[in-house]
């Protein structure tokens, strides 16, 4: 354990974390800061696995400092509050998301897009974090089932709210059928707008009609579908991470309408320019968002029942889950239970 300065008062923590980039995690202990005047300590209880958890263990963006614990989809117990904390009170159900700290004074942070302006992570047993970063979870949320809004939910709920995709009515595309492709799809049909599902299985179609709602299926390998759907959508959420053409989805746009992409394919787009300029189309793009609108999107989830749908997996598991999201072979997001099955000899 890496040795701290005396005058500076730290509590003893312990999680897994991954020590190089080979990516591998095994069991790691650490130190956290003691409960600030402003700060909410809680006992994590649940973590989703995000896939930018993938990049980041091995080092795949070139950012990556090791030890490195991760997990940014957290939610838990309130254990401890500071002095001056006023939205939680220990007991508190609580959750935190991919920011756990900002400058407070730039023109980003005034306007509550924190998210443009962290610590070790959620595979832990606790997180102490500025009040706030916090938010507070519904009752009526299950909490294994809430971990990944933090990440996947704002991440869809976002956009849709600040392209104007949100309207009753809309017809809204939604590229790819995974962690965040599912939950575009409830968030966008709580909002009230007609949904399609685009995806290059067919074998998704039952899943996404029957089991999600959409209200429509289109393959995107399927030069007849894509000839039908000319035209027809008023914006497209593609949340694919993999290199894929976009004039294809352009063509499925009506006039001034909108392609947001959320993945990051590890190659650049190629992009022809006038399929946008004929129709006056948008492209643009979403990350998070922040923490208003993520208290914002937790109450819409609790008014609306929206939950991920996930498989709860044990600690020492972690590394057999991570080689199965690499394969796709998850429906549709891990999550860790941290509460039952981390243990500090582990």
């Amino acid at each position: 354990m890496t040795r701290l300065p005396e005058e500076v008062h730290y509590n003893k923590a312990f999680g897994w974390a991954a020590k190089d980039s080979s990516g591998v995690l095994s069991p790691f202990k650490f130190f956290t800061r003691e409960t600030g005047e402003k700060d909410v300590t809680f006992k994590v209880l649940y973590c989703g696995i995000c896939h930018s958890d993938l990049h980041m263990v091995k080092n795949e963006w070139g950012n990556s400092i090791y030890p490195l614990v991760p997990g940014h989809e957290i939610v838990g117990e309130v254990t401890e509050i500071g002095c001056k904390v006023q939205k939680f009170k220990a007991g508190d159900r609580v959750g935190v998301g991919c920011m756990v700290g900002s400058c407070h004074s730039c023109d980003n942070c005034i306007n509550n897009l924190e998210n443009y302006s962290v610590t070790h992570g959620g595979y832990s047993n606790t997180m102490v974090v500025d009040e706030h970063f916090v938010v507070s979870i519904p009752e009526n949320l299950p909490l294994d089932a809430t971990a990944p809004l933090l990440c996947a939910g704002i991440t869809v709920y976002s956009p849709l709210r600040f392209y104007g995709l949100d309207k009753p009515g809309l017809r809204v595309g939604v590229v790819g059928l995974g962690g965040l492709g599912h939950l575009a799809v409830k968030f966008a049909k709580a909002m009230g707008t007609n949904v399609t599902v685009i995806s290059t299985s067919p074998s998704k179609q039952k899943e996404a009609l029957e089991n999600l709602g959409a209200d429509s299926f289109l393959v995107s390998r399927d030069q007849d579908q894509l000839q039908d759907g000319i035209g027809t959508l008023d914006g497209i959420i593609d949340t694919v991470s993999t290199q894929h053409p976009l004039l294809p989805l352009l063509g499925l746009l009506k006039s001034h309408g909108k392609l947001v992409i959320l993945g990051i394919p590890g190659k650049p787009f190629e992009l022809q320019v006038f399929p946008l300029i004929q129709g006056r189309k948008l492209i643009g793009g979403s990350m998070i968002g922040g923490m208003k609108e993520t208290q914002e999107m937790i109450d819409f989830a609790a008014e609306h029942n929206i939950k991920t749908d996930i498989e709860v997996i044990a600690m020492d598991y972690v590394n057999t889950a991570i080689d199965r999201l690499l394969k796709g072979d998850v429906k549709y997001r891990f999550v860790i239970d941290i509460g039952n099955t981390l243990r500090p000899s582990s």
